[in-house]
């Protein structure tokens, strides 16, 4: 943390990450996206995984994409698993406590639109790496772009000795709705790392993703030991989009963004997350509170934004203060209790998983009990496409693209 950080506001916690020159090289099992977008999104992924002769895991859902399409779309060279992911709860993952918070009305990531899956997708594919006996795995978003072979295998080999390496975002910054209105206003906020581009030691690891905004935040935590041994390297590119189209976005992620900022203002200055009570959560509401006001100043005074993109960023952050009134420090603290139970039920579900088992048993074990089986579609390195419905069994001659 800086000397000259505003009293209200961390505009950096790069300070939290480890940073080499130098690293032993190292090969990645695996690279998994989680994905809504149409399937044309997932080529520099698949270029990627090509380039590093790793498995290319595709998880999809929503209406624009589907496991089929995907292994229409993408080059026959390419080791493809390809599922499609249902509703979270017909999956082979623990009930969160935390995911309570997820469906409340006033806490929802996405109160507009279907909720997002994207915490059940990575958790997902953290059960799938474990049950295959992958260790090293790159979590990537569908809309990064960048990639460079070099990078990864530098991340790989920094798993060595961290658990988790983040690719640095650059390009369009990868900000919450507030922290883009402050940067875009004149103030300085750096990008921290996050699963969008996320290489992780899956069998050394024990953190899950939970489902609230800045999940992956989460993720790098070590339970109350603060966070985990995480490194940066590298760099990746994100998609511009309108971080301002609707102050929902905004509404949506202020408990996560709250609740993340809050742990990791304790961690830059040494602190633990056993300080995060609630006269802590007391002192730092009312940080934000200050801080957003102050970033409302900023964009009204603003010279480099016209009307009309000062009403859209004014929209959004007074929706920002409209969620952030209905926090309390009682809320945040139950939360983080509830998070710590959710962690060990997850080190539990994990280490009761069968490993190094080859992929259809593997497959077959993502559908929760009494559930339907998956659908997936797999590219087998004879580059002849089988698509399989889990549960029944495949004939002793596959055919491309034969349904069973």
């Amino acid at each position: 943390m800086s000397g000259n950080e505003p009293l209200d506001h961390h505009g950096s916690h790069r300070d939290l990450l480890w940073s080499g020159d130098h690293v032993e090289s190292r090969r990645i099992d695996a690279i998994i996206v989680p994905t809504a977008r149409p399937p044309a999104y997932l080529e520099a992924a698949a270029g990627l995984a090509h380039e590093l002769d790793c498995t290319l895991v595709t998880l999809h859902s929503k209406q624009w994409t589907t496991a089929a399409k995907a292994a229409q779309r993408l080059p026959k060279s390419v080791d493809l698993i390809a599922i499609d992911v249902p509703d979270p709860a017909l999956l082979r993952l623990p009930p969160f406590q935390t995911s309570q918070w997820a469906a409340h009305k006033i806490f929802p990531r996405q109160p507009s639109r279907p909720p997002t899956d994207l915490s059940s997708k990575r958790n997902l594919g953290i059960v799938l790496s474990r049950l295959l006996g992958w260790a090293r795995v790159l979590f990537l978003d569908d809309d990064i772009t960048g990639l460079n072979p070099a990078d990864v295998l530098d991340a790989g080999g920094l798993l060595d000795a961290h658990n988790a390496v983040g690719l640095q975002v650059g390009g369009f910054p990868d900000h919450s709705v507030v922290c883009h209105a402050y940067r875009d206003a004149g103030g300085s906020q750096q990008s921290f790392i996050g699963g969008g581009a996320l290489a992780v030691h899956v069998q050394r690891g024990t953190s899950f993703f939970p489902e609230i905004y800045n999940d992956d935040w989460f993720f790098l935590l070590d339970g109350d030991k603060g966070i985990q041994p995480v490194a940066v390297t590298g760099q990746v590119r994100q998609y511009p989009y309108d971080p301002f189209r609707n102050p929902e976005r905004a509404r949506a992620e202020e408990f996560g963004d709250v609740l993340a900022e809050g742990i990791y203002w304790l961690l830059d200055q040494h602190l633990s997350i056993t300080d995060a009570d609630q006269a802590h959560w007391a002192r730092f509401l009312d940080k934000r509170r200050q801080f957003i006001d102050r970033v409302l100043a900023m964009v009204a005074s603003s010279n480099n934004l016209d009307s009309a993109q000062k009403a859209r960023r004014i929209a959004a952050l007074k929706g920002s203060l409209g969620r952030l009134a209905l926090i309390t420090p009682e809320l945040c603290e139950n939360y983080l209790h509830a998070w710590r139970g959710d962690r060990q039920e997850w080190q539990r579900h994990v280490q009761e998983l069968p490993t190094d088992l080859d992929r259809v048993p593997a497959l077959q074990l993502l559908s929760a009990e009494g559930a339907p089986p998956l659908r997936w579609q797999l590219d087998e390195r004879d580059h002849r496409r089988t698509e399989r419905y889990l549960g029944l069994k495949a004939p002793a001659v596959r055919q491309p693209a034969a349904v069973y």
